[in-house]
């Protein structure tokens, strides 16, 4: 009981203490409104491309495509762990719509919007045909052109706070498109007469995906529009991917391994066929490693991050270990009464170790509580700082963010405060280890009472 009571009393009676519990708080609200931050921005980049691409992808990084996709299809939607299936062509233009004198580079996907939808959340960024997604290619003001949609930053302006003007239906506008289509060896099939292949579409509608190296350089046609347009429509017909959804139950891993084995199936029966090479340059991934150039460089940014804010949890271990060594230094005649009345070392070291659980636990708290309420409002301040100053933390022209992330993680929020209490034991560990070591004799000699 001499050990609460003694810890209490450190802890409300010396002012010092209260350096440490500031110093802790401080640590645990700057730490925790960071990697919450962080840990939301990465957390929502990964759902947009899993939501992007499906959950595995079998593709081929060559323009060219591979052949011989239609068994293979037939296999995995027969397979038990299959939910669904979406062919894709994938491939580079150039786009120049009508009325600018203008012409940029696009990639070009295409892709049926229905069974797309099943494969992926393509049908969820559609804004006009969300609800009616197998009209997607369709312009609802002539049901009759061939339709396309752009992603949203090639069809809308973005103002400074990352909304988009949007119109009540699409306008009436033409984009004629300009593909080089290859040979299966990979020449200019239009070589000697023309090179290119040039189809205009019209606007049926927008896909907002969230991605800004998507919104701002995609345009999705028809499949077979797109395949046509590319070359690869021939009569040995080819795509760039399958992009393939696992039911709920099955593990990403296991689904993974299961269309690698029937993706080598179909490889081996094929393996006699003319364009059989082609299948070479297939690949079997899931979403993470298909998109891990992205998601690995802001998992890096977030792992930098927290090593950052490591070193702030070092400081916190030496500002306790030098509260606690001031303490102890003035403390030193009731720790001479301990030992002589028979307190042992041990429990001197117990005693500043509850003490130094005290201060954690009341840091941690006041960190945690004043990261809470900051969080709750940070997207107003930045508001009202951006009206009045013109300060944004991400300008909203030139990234893809909405609002700031605000919601703590729960084992984000344990990890933090479990480490603030370590770095407090850490930080009482010497000098509590000192006091225990004092001898009653020398700090009860008269001569220093």
């Amino acid at each position: 009981m001499y050990k609460l009571v003694l810890a209490t009393r450190y802890l409300l009676k010396r002012r010092i203490t209260y350096f440490a519990v500031l110093a802790v708080a401080l640590c645990v609200f700057i730490v925790v409104v960071v990697m919450t931050v962080m840990a939301g921005l990465v957390g929502d980049f990964k759902q947009k491309n899993h939501d992007f691409t499906g959950d595995c992808v079998v593709a081929s990084e060559s323009l060219v495509g591979f052949p011989y996709y239609e068994d293979y299809v037939k296999k995995l939607e027969a397979s038990k762990v299959v939910e669904a299936v979406s062919e894709v062509i994938r491939s580079y233009g150039l786009l120049s719509p009508q009325g600018k004198d203008v012409t940029r580079g696009v990639e070009i996907m295409g892709l049926d919007p229905a069974r797309h939808s099943r494969a992926t959340g393509f049908g969820n960024t559609l804004h006009h045909r969300r609800n009616d997604i197998l009209k997607a290619f369709v312009p609802s003001y002539d049901p009759n052109l061939p339709g396309c949609v752009l992603g949203i930053d090639l069809a809308l302006e973005r103002d400074s706070n990352g909304r988009y003007a949007y119109d009540s239906s699409p306008s009436r506008i033409g984009f004629p498109i300009s593909c080089f289509p290859l040979t299966a060896r990979g020449a200019l099939a239009g070589a000697g007469t023309a090179l290119a292949n040039t189809k205009t579409f019209y606007y049926s509608d927008h896909s907002h995906s969230g991605l800004a190296r998507v919104d701002d350089s995609i345009i999705y046609l028809p499949f077979a529009e797109a395949q046509a347009l590319c070359g690869m429509g021939g009569e040995t017909k080819r795509i760039n991917a399958i992009h393939i959804k696992f039911k709920p139950d099955v593990k990403l891993t296991t689904g993974c391994e299961e269309a690698r084995r029937l993706w080598s199936i179909c490889k081996s029966e094929k393996a006699n066929e003319s364009q059989a090479y082609l299948l070479d340059t297939v690949t079997v991934q899931d979403w993470k490693l298909y998109r891990r150039e992205l998601i690995a460089a802001m998992e890096k940014e977030q792992m930098i991050m927290g090593v950052m804010f490591g070193f702030v949890g070092i400081v916190t271990v030496f500002i306790v270990l030098v509260v606690f060594y001031m303490l102890i230094s003035h403390k030193s005649k009731d720790i001479g009464v301990l030992r002589s009345i028979g307190v042992s070392g041990f429990d001197i070291i117990e005693l500043f170790a509850g003490f130094a659980l005290m201060v954690g636990l009341a840091g941690s708290c006041l960190g945690v509580l004043g990261g809470w309420q900051f969080l709750l409002r940070i997207n107003s301040i930045e508001r009202w700082l951006f009206q009045h100053f013109g300060f944004q933390v991400w300008d909203r022209t030139m990234f893809a963010i909405g609002d700031i992330p605000s919601e703590i993680s729960p084992r984000v929020l344990t990890v933090i405060v479990l480490l603030a209490i370590a770095a407090c034991l850490i930080g009482a560990l010497v000098p509590s280890w000192q006091a225990a070591r004092l001898k009653p004799v020398e700090t009860l000699q008269v001569n220093q009472l």
